[in-house]
């Protein structure tokens, strides 16, 4: 059986969102284009480097090219949750990210995790061979927005702890720099009547 390609040229939207509480989330891209809807589940870790490096394809597409790019904005214009219901149609494994020319579209292609290693033909490639994959063309526009949105949705979990760079938790934070005692309200917890203040060995 070939695989399943399901491209997006002229996406209603393209966004990054989640589905659960911070610290528990599942991360989902979703594409619409009335009456399709395809969602893909990924790590948020995979949301960030996307976002990251579309923002610098956009950079150099109008450095080298001359494109006319929209200025990174201040607010999201799109703030609506995904689509609902949510059925992943894959989880992501690679991701490919390209500059459609002709077009004048940023290309993301979304193919899904497999136990094999992908070759990198496969990725922007109309092959019968490889795995499932998602292609939504956006245009500079949505790409920009698309950045932007995802870099919000990321912020939205747990604070980062200011001093080991981990999530904090609502029930408290184990600070490797601390030697692992919780230490005051930065970490969401309350220390009175602890010897937590006590000297690090």
């Amino acid at each position: 059986m070939g695989r399943a390609i399901h491209i997006f040229r002229t996406p209603d939207r393209f966004v990054a969102g989640t589905v659960g509480e911070p610290g528990d989330r599942a991360f989902y891209l979703q594409a619409v284009q009335e009456p399709r809807v395809i969602s893909v589940l990924l790590e948020k870790q995979q949301v960030k480097v996307l976002a990251d490096r579309m923002g610098l394809l956009l950079d150099e597409v109008q450095r080298r090219f001359g494109t006319a790019v929209p200025p990174q904005a201040a607010d999201v214009a799109d703030t609506a949750p995904l689509v609902t219901p949510i059925d992943a149609e894959f989880r992501v494994g690679t991701m490919g990210l390209g500059w459609d020319a002709d077009a004048g579209a940023v290309v993301v292609e979304l193919l899904a995790i497999t136990e094999t290693e992908v070759d990198e033909s496969v990725v922007l490639d109309d092959t019968e061979e490889g795995p499932d994959a998602v292609r939504v063309f956006l245009t500079p526009i949505q790409a920009r927005e698309f950045a932007l949105r995802s870099a919000r949705v990321i912020a939205a979990g747990r604070p980062p702890c200011p001093l080991c760079g981990e999530p904090l938790s609502t029930a408290g934070h184990m600070c490797v720099r601390t030697n692992g005692y919780k230490r005051g309200d930065i970490f969401g917890a309350t220390t009175a009547g602890t010897d937590d203040d006590e000297p690090e060995d």
